[in-house]
């Protein structure tokens, strides 16, 4: 940053320094509702409109996903506003779900009077100790209590968010401390600094992955920024990348080289060298299985993530793209001489793509179309439904980024409203939001949003009228307990044109890819209904079992 340090000319708002900080931070775009603590936030927006613009949205929630789903599509900060109390609540789901995906997403929250707080008084939206619930479900939370101090407490968000693991951040501002009027200093730079990664590690890490028969790569979110990096060392040493959640896309998945995770689960089986960038490690260490003939060599920017579930052979604390790139630069005086495995990739993908199909037909039947329906430079965002859980394996993503998913929080109803903030974020590309009728109706109301804002949105809504897995599992775990597992729908045709988007229905896949490309070229928020039975269990091609160790 390069702001000057000189103060304002003349007294300015609480309000309007918190619009100078967040534009001198690259800010442009605030998903937000307002409120009475927030009025005089609200008028800087106002008077700064030319500088940044504000989405509003239905609910809080909406904001906030809206957010999470402009921050993981670009990897930038998604920034949202909201009123203290139940409006910050609102949005919890939202910011638990950033949080466990790494998400850098601000949150900005005002309180009420400062002579009120913590005393208990009853006052519009107060609740006990907002700011220390902030602080769990974020990296970096704070409060401004003067407007002087606003730049300050901006800055430290950026950098909690930029520096270290990203995460969440959050800043409360009382309702009379954005009207006060003081000569505030802009913006101080900030430095964004990562560990260096210990060059023994390094040369260590070379030398292992050099020696290694049959290498892996596995990566997560952490990895989005080391696409060429990862990419070359896929190559240098002819190994396949695993992905599975967050990390899609870092290798195109229409290269033989990128195998889908259940793949990835049987030539585990015989990797001697696994190489983890920018993710955990979690479902392939503790439900894969492990032994001592495994080395795992671990890259992350936590320290506390190297030792969390195993310590590695190998932890390098360090950036993706910077660790893997110096380890290519270290690699060639170890690596052995390869042969192409693209054949051999190649035929075990193919595999599995047939178990897929012969598990989970109907699935991969319209996760196929909406494929061929989608554009190259399409974004994808899933939910957790039938077709959702399946396209984790079985829908190719081609580039980082292009895949949006909760990760591991699993936030049944957020999809919708996240897809939303794709949407903000790429005005012009193609987005695909997929959902079930259960979690697509936790969002609905955003289709106003959606047309208010001319986002050109196209949504399909598989209805079996029920929460699928959990009626399922009550039926077969559960001696038949079927209870609050069903539910009435709308026709979702007529509930998009009541809103004024475009409603259209599809029965079968080759229905649905056209009606996708239809809405496609319409450029018009689209709301797609799919009528569908049960379908098929999709844990079996999910989540395949251990394949190595105590299995």
């Amino acid at each position: 940053m390069t702001a000057s340090p000189s103060k304002t000319s003349s007294p300015i708002s609480g309000g309007e320094a918190m619009v100078n900080a967040l534009t001198a931070h690259g800010i442009d775009t605030v998903f937000g509702l307002p409120g009475i603590q927030l009025d005089h936030l609200f008028n800087a927006f106002h008077d700064h409109a030319n500088e940044i613009r504000v989405l509003n949205a239905r609910h809080e929630q909406g904001t906030a996903y809206m957010a999470f789903g402009w921050a993981q599509s670009t990897g930038k900060v998604g920034a949202y506003a909201v009123v203290p109390g139940p409006g910050i609540l609102n949005t919890g789901a939202a910011l638990s779900t950033a949080y466990g995906c790494s998400a850098k997403v601000l949150a900005l929250t005002g309180q009420i009077l400062s002579g009120a707080m913590g005393r208990g008084y009853g006052m519009l939206h107060e609740i006990p100790d907002q700011l220390g619930i902030l602080e769990r479900l974020t990296k970096f939370a704070a409060r401004a209590d003067h407007p002087s101090e606003v730049p300050g407490v901006v800055a430290d968000a950026f950098r909690a968010m930029h520096t270290g693991r990203p995460r969440p951040a959050a800043l409360e501002v009382p309702m009379d401390v954005l009207e006060q009027r003081a000569m505030v200093a802009p913006v101080a730079p900030y430095e964004i600094r990562h560990p260096e990664a210990d060059p023994e590690l390094i040369e260590a890490a070379a030398k292992l992955l050099g020696k290694a028969k049959n290498p892996m790569i596995l990566v997560g979110g952490g990895a989005y920024d080391a696409v060429e990096a990862v990419r070359a060392l896929s190559a240098a040493l002819e190994a396949p990348v695993v992905s599975y959640q967050n990390g899609r896309g870092v290798i195109d998945e229409r290269s033989p080289y990128a195998l889908p995770h259940p793949a990835g689960a049987e030539y585990w089986s015989t990797c001697d060298v696994v190489i983890g960038i920018g993710c955990r490690m979690q479902p392939e260490r503790m439900m894969w299985g492990t032994d001592d003939e495994l080395k795992v060599i671990h890259i992350d920017l936590d320290p506390t993530e190297l030792v969390r579930i195993a310590k590695p052979e190998i932890g390098i604390l360090a950036d993706a793209d910077t660790a893997t790139r110096a380890i290519l630069d270290a690699l060639p005086k170890h690596n052995s001489a390869r042969s192409s495995r693209a054949d051999e990739f190649a035929a075990l993908k193919a595999r599995y793509w047939q178990r897929f199909h012969d598990i989970c037909g109907p699935q991969m039947a319209f996760l196929e179309a909406l494929r061929r329906a989608l554009p190259e430079d399409g974004y994808f965002v899933d939910e957790f439904t039938q077709v959702g859980y399946v396209s984790r394996v079985g829908f190719p993503v081609y580039g980082p980024r292009m895949m949006v998913t909760p990760g591991y929080q699993g936030t049944l109803g957020y999809g919708y409203a996240t897809a939303l903030g794709v949407q903000a974020a790429h005005p012009d590309k193609p987005v695909l939001s997929v959902n079930g009728d259960g979690g697509f109706m936790f969002t609905s109301n955003e289709i106003a949003t959606a047309v208010h804002h001319g986002l050109p949105l196209v949504a399909v809504v598989f209805a079996d009228g029920a929460y699928g897995n959990v009626l399922r599992m009550q039926k077969n775990l559960h001696d038949n307990r079927v209870i609050a597992s069903t539910f009435t729908n709308p026709d979702f045709v007529k509930l998009a044109e009541a809103y004024g988007a475009d409603g259209r229905r599809a029965e079968t896949p080759e229905a649905l890819e056209v009606q996708v490309r239809e809405a496609f070229a319409a450029r018009r928020p689209t709301i797609i209904e799919v009528p569908v039975g049960e379908m098929p269990e999709p844990w079996d091609v999910i989540r395949p079992t251990a394949t190595r160790g105590a299995k």
